[in-house]
C-alpha cells in the first residue's frame, strides 16, 4: 500500500482526532534484555512506568514524549539477578532512583510508524538515543492508542561496567502496551 494512502486511512481513523494528552495504561510494560557471553539473556521488565505523550495524528512533528520509571520498579529473569544488577556496578538504584526518555523529535516513517529522537538519562548521564515506535488506534477502544516502541542503548556509555560477570554491551529496551487518552 502507498504510504500516503496509509497515512489517509489512519487519519480516517483519527477523524475526531486533535492534540491530546495520553498517559500509560496499568497494563503497559517497559523492559530490556541483554545477552551474556553464554548467550542467555537477563531479562528486566517494569510495570510501573509513567508517561506523558502529547499527539496529534494530524501533526505528528509536533509530538512529545516523557518515560520515567524508578529503577527499583524493575523485576528480573532470573530474579537472583536483582540485586548485582540495581547494584552501584549497573544501574546504582540507590543514588539514581528514575530513569528517564524525553523525545526531541518525532519523524513519520510509515502509516503508525515513527522513529521518536530524544535523550535517554540513566546514573545521572544522559545520552542521545532513537525509539521506532508504533502507535495505532486499538481495535477496540477508541480511547487507547496501542504503543510499541523498541530501541537499544550501549550500557558502557552511562557508567556501567563493561563486562562485568559476561554481560553483553547492547542493552535492548522495549515499551509495550497501551496510552490512554487523558
Amino acid at each position: 500500500m502507498h504510504v500516503g494512502a496509509s497515512v489517509g486511512m489512519t487519519a480516517l481513523l483519527y477523524s475526531t482526532a486533535h492534540a491530546q494528552i495520553w498517559g500509560l495504561t496499568k497494563d503497559s510494560l517497559v523492559s530490556f534484555d541483554i545477552k551474556t557471553v553464554g548467550l542467555t539473556v537477563v531479562q528486566g521488565v517494569s510495570d510501573q512506568a509513567q508517561a506523558r505523550l502529547y499527539f496529534d495524528i494530524n501533526q505528528p512533528k509536533n509530538a512529545s514524549v516523557t518515560v520515567t520509571l524508578s529503577s527499583n520498579s524493575l523485576q528480573f529473569n532470573p530474579p537472583v539477578l536483582r540485586q548485582m544488577i540495581l547494584s552501584e556496578q549497573f544501574f546504582d538504584a540507590t543514588q539514581y532512583k528514575t530513569m528517564s526518555f524525553k523525545s526531541t523529535e518525532f519523524v513519520p516513517i510509515d502509516a503508525d510508524y515513527y522513529n521518536v529522537y530524544g535523550s535517554i538519562t540513566l546514573r545521572g548521564i544522559t545520552k542521545p538515543t532513537v525509539f521506532m515506535a508504533l502507535l495505532k488506534p486499538n481495535a477496540t477502544n477508541p480511547k487507547l492508542l496501542d504503543v510499541n516502541a523498541v530501541g537499544s542503548i550501549n550500557r558502557s556509555d552511562f557508567g556501567m561496567k563493561k563486562a562485568y560477570g559476561g554481560v553483553g554491551e547492547k542493552v535492548n529496551i522495549r515499551l509495550k502496551g497501551h496510552l490512554q487518552a487523558k
